[in-house]
């Protein structure tokens, strides 16, 4: 049986979440999906969309074209991934100012330890 932290940690990558929630619009193509995507290279894209289909939150569907046309879309396991989702990345929005404060924090305890330790 897969562990637990397997799939914690497919589903919370920092791709995984961005890629779902362009899907949860419908199907996209490639290019659709790299546009909607602010950094992520060609090769984290693909990585990201092949482990999402190996895990059975995309499919994917090759449409006998020139060029091929390939499609991407969420399983039913993956749209069911969207509200878990949504609700993390609610919180994380509510929350970003208190992180960024921590971090400010932690930061200025650690410059002091520095003065300190000289």
């Amino acid at each position: 049986m897969l562990p637990v932290h397997e799939v914690l940690a497919q589903i919370s990558g920092k791709w995984t979440i961005l890629v779902v929630q362009v899907l949860s619009a419908g199907p996209r193509r490639f290019s659709e999906i790299k546009r909607h995507i602010d950094g992520v290279s060609q090769k984290m894209l693909t990585a990201t969309l092949r482990d999402l289909e190996k895990d059975g939150f995309v499919s994917r569907k090759v449409t006998p074209s020139i060029p091929p046309r390939v499609d991407y879309a969420l399983t039913e396991m993956g749209q069911e991934l969207q509200e878990p989702l949504r609700v993390i990345g609610n919180w994380a929005h509510a929350n970003r100012h208190r992180v960024e404060e921590a971090r400010e924090r932690f930061a200025e305890r650690e410059e002091e330890a520095k003065r300190l330790a000289w």
